[in-house]
């Protein structure tokens, strides 16, 4: 088990919704931790964000969610990241902060950012959550 902190089409809804990644691959249903965020900055890729970690960015909302191992592969996958392969994603480690059953804890979390060179020039999403973004830009 590990957790992944997700925050674009991987959030629940989404068009990669992480419970339905899951179920289409026979893998037990991720379990919720909590809504989260780490700093940087989110762009608008059209279909979907991207995210630049920087310490001293915005808060970026997203969530944790407690994994199978044997699910990191299907998101890698949909994010298209693979061995020895330079993508637009990259599978990186992260400590987030999340609040667990009313208290803050961090987590090492997977998350998948891109490099800032992937970014330049795209609209960045103010606000710093995909899900409000794509809706009020619908």
């Amino acid at each position: 088990m590990q957790y992944v902190f997700v925050y674009g089409t991987l959030r629940a809804g989404e068009a990669n919704d992480i419970n339905h990644a899951a179920a289409r691959n026979g893998i037990a249903t991720p379990e919720w931790i909590g809504a989260a965020h780490v700093r940087g900055q989110l762009f608008d890729f059209g279909n979907y964000p991207g995210l630049v970690i920087d310490e001293k960015g915005a808060p970026i909302r997203g969530d944790v969610y407690r994994i199978e191992d044997a699910l990191v592969p299907v998101l890698d996958e949909i994010e298209h990241v693979y061995p020895g392969v330079e993508g637009l994603f990259r599978s990186h480690r992260l400590h987030v902060e999340v609040e667990i059953e009313g208290r803050k804890d961090r987590v090492d979390c997977l998350i998948y950012p891109v490099g800032a060179a992937s970014a330049a020039g795209l609209p960045c999403i103010e606000g710093g959550d995909w899900v409000t973004h794509r809706a009020e830009r619908a």
